[in-house]
């Protein structure tokens, strides 16, 4: 209440000056109703004087409001001056601190979940290499025990596979800092890939077939294109048919990774990269965690590097795109 008699206070005064004051000094001098129009002059000038007054104490209100509300550096009013300016200039201040501290401590947790992550993942990394030292160095075994290590070994792989994922969703909070471009022989990056995949090639009898020239040349990071390449390829060969190729070949700026084996339905080619969508396939299977393809869009998608997913008549395929990354 004390505030909006504070704001309305000039409003009273020219409501007293005017219809109280006014009638009252005309009626004194001479009668009102010979004067009435002089009366409405003093009483127009007396409310445009107050008008102007008005608009003078808060044009730098009205101006902040008008401000395009990205191009504000702050919520509060530069040099408040009615009541009800600096009582809302105060509540924004208030505001933006509570928002400001909240915001800080969001990021402070965020930040010590991404490092107790990071943490236990490479911790878990550790007895997994061993238990997979272990496997292989196994000997003098009866049939039986070595497919019994092979399924162990197996489930090993898909352990490193999905902590490693989860290692790169962690990094790539930080994906734009971490970007260092380089030229990149395309067919030496591939062949690293196929080889990181050796054994997964052979466990699941499939062949890549790799049509790459030795001078086609692109420019990206080598690091996160390695990674999305990798994700590609694991993909490849877990939806391929048994005894099917996988290929690899360049045109058009363009490199295409073409696997045989069952059809995407069209309704899920635009969801399969969002996070943790696993499809109709993966939630059969049961191996599918929906974060690999997740982190492909968002790699490639810093990397301004365009991508596509056809699928139909058994027939896949991922493009990606490399002709703005030639033009550097």
């Amino acid at each position: 209440m004390k505030l909006f008699f504070r704001e309305h206070l000039s409003i009273l005064i020219l409501y007293g000056i005017s219809f109280l004051l006014l009638p009252w000094i005309i009626h004194t001098l001479d009668d009102l109703a010979s004067h009435y129009g002089y009366f409405i002059f003093l009483v127009s000038f007396l409310f445009s004087i107050w008008l102007l007054g008005r608009y003078y104490r808060r044009r730098k209100f009205y101006k902040h409001l008008q401000k395009d509300i990205h191009a504000q550096d702050d919520l509060h009013l530069f040099e408040p001056h009615a009541p009800i300016e600096q009582v809302y200039s105060e509540r924004l201040r208030q505001i933006q601190y509570l928002f400001l501290t909240q915001q800080q401590q969001l990021e402070e947790q965020a930040q010590e979940k991404q490092l107790v992550l990071s943490h236990f993942a490479h911790q878990m990394k550790t007895p997994l290499s061993v238990i997979q030292l272990i496997v292989q160095s196994t000997s003098n075994k009866t049939t039986e025990e070595l497919l019994q290590w092979q399924i162990v070994n197996k489930e090993c792989d898909k352990l490193t596979f999905t902590l490693n994922q989860l290692l790169t969703y962690e990094r790539t909070s930080h994906l734009v800092a971490d970007l260092k471009v380089e030229p990149i022989v395309l067919k030496e990056l591939v062949q690293e890939v196929i080889n990181d995949l050796k054994d997964y090639f052979i466990m699941n009898d499939i062949f890549p077939k790799m049509m790459l020239a030795e001078n086609h040349i692109i420019y990206s990071d080598r690091k996160w294109l390695k990674i999305v390449l990798y994700q590609v390829f694991n993909n490849a060969i877990k939806y391929s048919d048994i005894a099917s190729t996988i290929q690899i070949h360049y045109d058009n700026a363009t490199l295409h990774i073409k696997n045989y084996g069952e059809t995407i339905p069209t309704s899920e080619i635009s969801r399969v990269f969002d996070l943790f969508y696993t499809g109709m396939k993966g939630r059969t299977s049961g191996e599918a965690t929906g974060i690999g393809l997740y982190l492909v869009k968002k790699i490639l998608t810093t990397l301004e590097h365009p991508f596509t997913l056809q699928s139909s008549d058994r027939v896949t395929t991922f493009s990606i795109n490399f002709s703005n990354s030639q033009k550097k």
